[in-house]
């Protein structure tokens, strides 16, 4: 079964019996290895020997610790691997191991915890190894503000000594203070908490679930946490004064669990310097120092009012969670990137009121085929939509507008497999069309000609819908064209066809253009002749001239 977590207390257990026991062995080549399980409380874990490493062991506790030279097993040289000396010597060096730590019951000789891979495993050889690595190279090391790579069971281990309230040296070397620890996380800026999913090593130990306290670190500026159980994380509000960027992903069900811990204790409380309105039983202060927060890769499902807590928030990213809905976030009035991107949002209803200055908002992989709630970003520069649910083109009508907008993202959305999407997305942005950048891919010479063409189709179809309305007929006799212009030498583009109504663009020379006229004639009746030269009663309908609905280019491709 897997090793529980301790629990953090004021009352500490006394410390638990270590065991050794040989549980089996296993032929490598030439030689025996054996199995050893070794027990620490609720900790266990395994290390495999040859007889030649108890024997190196053995003569350096004889040298070091003065022990009795025949308390090991002796060598032997015929039969040394057959299954009857084997089972001897199994039992005979688990008693051998077992004396050893009956020997040295508090903190065991460094040969020994070595052998049996305390420094991995077992409290005090954990600390014992940080503190002499931090002893060698801990002023390196800030020297060189790197970031600072630990791990859940070793931040436990220094948590449970502390905790003991023992000297902080024991073993007798001044390497392995824990003194050198406690002095290097005082001062340290950036720090990586990287547990491991399943059991940690050869142990039954789950680190993730390791509770640790981080109030030793006194001075960060940065820290990357994954893989731990948040609720099981403690004084990181400490850092609140010098924190600017934090990082916690595959740790959290919720956002209250890593910024505001101690909600779970209070039933009413408000961030620090807001006016209070009815009971409150806490006052909490905010992280004023935060800037940069990513929480994704958890399993968060609301944007709860801990948010309040963080009012200089620039970056925020929640991507790979379990959102539903936009909550919350008009208390973020520094916000300018968020990440939303592969959550379950599927409406963007009155989104503009909660991010009123955003510039770049990720929404990639969600449940979204409207688009409708985006239409009020004014300040929106970078826009990812990919892989949604959006269907109508119309939809790409509420992000056309937006006068900032430069960088949009479509693709694997079913509008994306659309003849001709590329134009028709561009063309909703009307006279910007050339400043958008659609999918990673800039804007074609083509593509633009073609937009132009669109759009004159569009405003052709506009002024047929006028004529076709009784209350807004100019004359039944007028025919009226539009025009779309390509630069000299370049090839028309396509256009497909928008009505059944709608005559075929027809190419003509105008000087240094080439126009693209597109005939839209109102429909006939009785009393009215809509080819040119048919006649009625005898008399022959007047030609009227083509009235232009779009503008040339010169060869510089500006508007005229």
């Amino acid at each position: 079964m897997a090793a529980a977590a301790r629990s953090f207390g004021p009352e500490r257990e006394a410390e638990p019996a270590k065991e050794a026991r040989v549980v089996g062995s296993e032929l490598v080549d030439t030689y025996t290895v054996y199995i050893i399980q070794v027990t620490d409380g609720i900790h266990e874990w395994t290390v495999k020997h040859r007889y030649s490493d108890f024997h190196d062991l053995h003569e350096k506790l004889v040298a070091e610790r003065k022990i009795d030279k025949n308390l090991l097993p002796p060598k032997k040289i015929i039969g040394k691997n057959s299954r009857s000396l084997v089972e001897k010597r199994e039992k005979d060096l688990e008693v051998y191991l077992q004396t050893l730590l009956a020997a040295f019951p508090g903190v065991a000789p460094r040969v020994l915890a070595h052998f049996l891979h305390f420094h991995f495993y077992e409290i005090n050889g954990i600390t014992a190894a940080l503190a002499e690595e931090l002893f060698e190279k801990g002023e390196q090391l800030l020297g060189a503000g790197e970031v600072f790579a630990i791990g859940p069971l070793q931040l436990y281990a220094v948590t449970e000594q502390l905790l003991q309230g023992k000297p902080t040296c024991t073993s007798g070397d001044a390497k392995t203070d824990l003194g050198h620890i406690l002095d290097f996380t005082c001062r340290l800026k950036y720090l990586k908490v990287s547990g491991t999913e399943g059991p940690f090593g050869t142990s039954n130990i789950q680190e993730q679930f390791l509770p640790f306290d981080l109030s030793i670190f006194k001075s960060l500026h940065q820290v990357e946490i994954s893989h731990c159980d948040a609720k099981h994380i403690r004084g990181l509000v400490a850092s609140k004064p010098t924190l600017a960027t934090m990082s916690i992903r595959f740790s959290a069900t919720s956002m209250k669990e890593v910024l505001v811990p101690e909600a779970l204790e209070f039933d009413e409380w408000e961030p620090e310097g807001t006016a209070l309105e009815g009971p409150v039983t806490a006052v909490i202060p905010t992280w004023q120092a935060l800037t940069t927060l990513d929480l994704s890769h958890n399993s968060i499902s609301e944007i709860d009012e801990s948010v309040k807590l963080i009012p200089k928030i620039e970056f925020l990213d929640l991507s790979h969670n379990g959102l539903l809905f936009v909550d919350n976030l008009q208390h973020l009035y520094n916000l300018v990137h968020l990440d939303l991107s592969y959550n379950k949002l599927s409406s963007l209803e009155g989104v503009h009121t909660k991010l009123g200055n955003i510039k770049t908002l990720n929404l990639a992989g969600n449940l979204l085929e409207s688009l409708s709630g985006l239409h009020k970003l004014y300040s929106l520069v970078n826009l990812d939509l990919s892989n949604n649910r959006i269907e109508q083109m119309e939809e790409v009508r509420s992000i056309g507008s937006l006068p900032c907008l430069e960088h949009v993202a479509l693709l694997n959305n079913p509008l994306s497999i659309i003849p001709d999407y590329r134009t028709k997305v561009l063309a909703q942005f009307g006279e910007r069309a050339s400043e958008v950048c659609l999918d990673d891919t800039v804007t074609t010479e083509k593509e633009l000609d073609t937009v132009e063409v669109l759009k004159a189709i569009q405003k052709a179809k506009e002024v047929k819908s006028k004529l076709s309305n009784p209350e807004k007929k100019v004359g039944e006799d007028s025919r009226l064209s539009a025009a779309a212009c390509v630069r000299p030498g370049s090839s028309p583009p396509t256009v497909a066809p928008t009505s059944a109504s709608l005559p075929q663009p027809i190419l003509s020379n105008q000087g240094n253009h080439v126009c693209i006229l597109l005939l839209v004639e109102p429909q006939p009746d009785a009393s009215t002749c809509f080819l040119q030269g048919q006649t009625q009663g005898g008399q022959c309908c007047p030609q009227v001239a083509p009235l232009r609905f779009c503008r040339l280019l010169d060869e510089d491709s500006q508007v005229l």
